[in-house]
């Protein structure tokens, strides 16, 4: 099959979730031998220079990149208050990138085309007057569940108002636009089961995140502490709200109990009041340079998310390395665990802080819920089985 892949963002370097949630596909697909092309938004926001895309990559993927800018622009902002569209949605809207799409597709043909992610789905019209493709929308999460999720939780009632306002247009819109594509492939079963009785009417399926499990071997490095970490980007608003959350609430308790234990933050775009916290015992590192060796050599990963959709790729990866993962349920969304088993769920300081006095006191249990996860990546999450999945949606939906 020829395969057009248009991305929100760059998905290599695979080095945050969307990401790297891509890169698995494209890739996967590429390895399975189809014809893959990439087109990605390379956006202020999350910014890549095309030059330091290896040669094999592109080769591989064919892959072209154009410049947006996604800064929120308070005159937009305001009058878009007067509109019915979703200020969300507009935001990705580029002449440069419909002329982009428009000169790919007027030079070359595709069975699908895969739009990453909600924020793409403007370009669907373009494509339908440009192409015969079968079009088919990646939804990595629900989008405006992510929004109500942080609109419930604000505090400023100017601020809940106007998240409020652009919670209801981008849910509008999501709900309306999922029966425009040929096909939508969520993350998750849940998901999937959530557009199905919100009316979606095309065809649906959830097609997990997958991973080469050779890349992700667990390493048993000796550690010379214990220790707690977070590994994700915090430009992701349910990522900055989970660790404030976290900070707030449950480290205290926490660090009562366990004085000596260390809280360890990575990530990119970290904001200014963690990159300037000073907190007994949390050490902010910012940005990794290997991603799978800081978890490697970190203790057991927290994942304090109040708000989101879809699936957490970091607590798959951490799953993966055989990693002891305490999150909440919202984190743990799209996986299918045990808790006690295979991870750790904690809704409440106190639970936080009871799972990992539980962790500290009981090594061997710790280490077989980290050997537990490793193994449902193992079988839930293998990117040949994912691919063979995707392939087969696919099929089924040329053949419509």
């Amino acid at each position: 099959m020829k395969i057009l892949f248009l991305c929100n963002k760059s998905p290599y370097p695979p080095g945050e979730g969307g990401p790297i949630a891509m890169n698995a596909n494209i890739r996967g697909l590429v390895d399975a031998g189809h014809s893959v092309k990439v087109i990605a938004l390379n956006t202020n926001k999350y910014s890549v220079d095309p030059e330091k895309i290896p040669g094999s990559y592109r080769k591989a993927t064919g892959i072209e990149f154009v410049d947006i800018d996604l800064s929120i622009k308070p005159a937009d902002a305001f009058f878009n208050l007067f509109s019915k569209k979703s200020y969300h949605v507009e935001r990705f809207v580029s002449d440069a990138v419909k002329n982009k799409l428009i000169e790919t597709l007027n030079k070359n043909s595709f069975d699908i085309i895969q739009l990453e992610m909600l924020y793409m789905a403007p370009y669907l019209e373009i494509i339908r007057k440009h192409s015969n493709a079968k079009v088919v929308l990646r939804a990595h999460n629900i989008e405006y569940l992510i929004w109500e999720r942080i609109t419930s939780v604000t505090k400023n009632p100017v601020k809940k108002w106007y998240l409020e306002t652009l919670t209801r247009k981008l849910k509008n819109y999501e709900l309306s636009v999922i029966n425009e594509f040929d096909g939508v492939a969520t993350i998750t079963a849940k998901d999937a089961g959530f557009f199905r009785k919100a009316g979606c009417k095309v065809q649906i399926t959830d097609i997990p995140f997958g991973i080469n499990l050779q890349n992700y071997e667990p390493v048993n490095y000796k550690e010379k502490e214990v220790s707690l970490f977070h590994l994700g980007s915090m430009n992701w608003m349910p990522n900055e709200e989970g660790i404030r959350w976290f900070l707030n609430k449950a480290w205290p308790l926490i660090h009562k109990n366990n004085p000596e234990l260390k809280l360890y933050l990575a990530g990119r775009m970290m904001p200014e009041w963690l990159t300037n916290l000073t907190m007994q015992n949390v050490v902010v590192v910012g940005e990794v340079d290997d991603a799978t060796d800081f978890i490697n050599k970190k203790g057991i990963m927290i994942v304090p998310l109040l708000s989101g959709s879809g699936i957490r790729i970091k607590i798959i990866e951490g799953m993966a390395l055989g990693k002891t993962i305490i999150s909440t349920s919202i984190g743990a969304e799209g996986i299918n665990y045990k808790n006690g088993r295979d991870i750790l769920i904690a809704d409440t300081p106190e639970e936080f802080a009871k799972a990992v006095s539980t962790c500290l006191k009981d090594e061997v249990y710790c280490r077989s819920v980290g050997k537990n996860a490793r193994k449902l990546i193992e079988n839930d999450h293998n990117i040949s089985k994912i691919i063979g999945k995707l392939e087969g949606f696919y099929e089924r939906i040329i053949k419509i």
